[in-house]
């Protein structure tokens, strides 16, 4: 009886979040924040599953994105920020992977001569990220963690490094769009790029921003994220302008 009186005393003194309006948008924020990111990524992943096409989609668009999101969950070790930009990390981990084994699947299944099979351990720079099998990109991504998250554990205390960590990894996140607008440049078009990828790139990009400033997080997340809007706004230009001013294209490099 005494022990059934001690948990009832117990659950008493919880506190549960009180459900206000401030902290339902508080919440829905935080959602957004999580799974906001992945979402301008399903037309471009429908688009080339349905046309079995991977070539107006840039694989360093995922490169960029990893690495950011890499950086950031070990820059979280060294200085804690809010849950939900970590758990949007893993979670955009894991839908750029996806991305990535779509495109490497569609590329080796359109090939009508295959060429030589290109992987990580052939150390070619000219092939880097352009490997054929998906394993590659796992075994890169695998080396790269474990060298930085080394670095990290031994400089953990060291303010500068940390600090250095943190701004690479929004840095790295604001620059995802220029491999995208690169390879527009090149081939002197938009085609096979999702629209509406970039379009859900630009609102997410001004509703994280927006949420950074708010929320009062580090400031190199804040700063890069204006960075990010400009470079998605380059992008939608081009759309405009090589709709209306149609190029000669370059060959791409594949």
């Amino acid at each position: 009886m005494d022990q059934l009186d001690l948990n009832i005393g117990q659950l008493k003194d919880l506190h549960l979040p009180e459900i206000t309006l401030l902290n339902l948008i508080s919440w829905t924020a935080s959602g957004a924040m999580i799974f906001g990111g992945v979402v301008p990524f399903i037309p471009q992943y429908r688009d080339i599953r349905r046309t079995m096409n991977a070539d107006g989609f840039s694989t360093f668009v995922c490169l960029t994105l990893l690495i950011a999101n890499i950086l950031r969950i070990l820059f979280w070790f060294g200085k804690h920020f809010e849950l939900p930009l970590l758990a949007q990390s893993i979670v955009m981990i894991f839908c750029m992977l996806s991305m990535i084994e779509l495109c490497v699947r569609v590329k080796n299944r359109s090939e009508i001569l295959q060429g030589k099979p290109r992987t990580l351990t052939d150390f070619e720079l000219q092939y880097f990220w352009r490997w054929t099998d998906f394993g590659s990109y796992i075994e890169f991504l695998l080396l790269f963690s474990l060298l930085v998250g080394f670095i990290t554990y031994i400089c953990i205390d060291i303010k500068i490094v940390i600090e250095f960590i943190g701004f690479s990894a929004v840095f790295a996140e604001a620059m995802l769009g220029a491999p995208q607008f690169h390879r527009n440049w090149e081939k002197k078009s938009t085609i096979g790029m999702s629209i509406k990828m970039v379009s859900m790139w630009t609102c997410g990009d001004v509703f994280k921003t927006v949420y950074f400033i708010l929320r009062e997080a580090p400031p190199q997340f804040w700063i890069c994220g204006l960075i990010q809007v400009s470079i998605d706004i380059g992008i939608l230009f081009q759309v405009w302008y090589y709709r209306h001013y149609p190029q000669l294209a370059k060959p791409a490099v594949q």
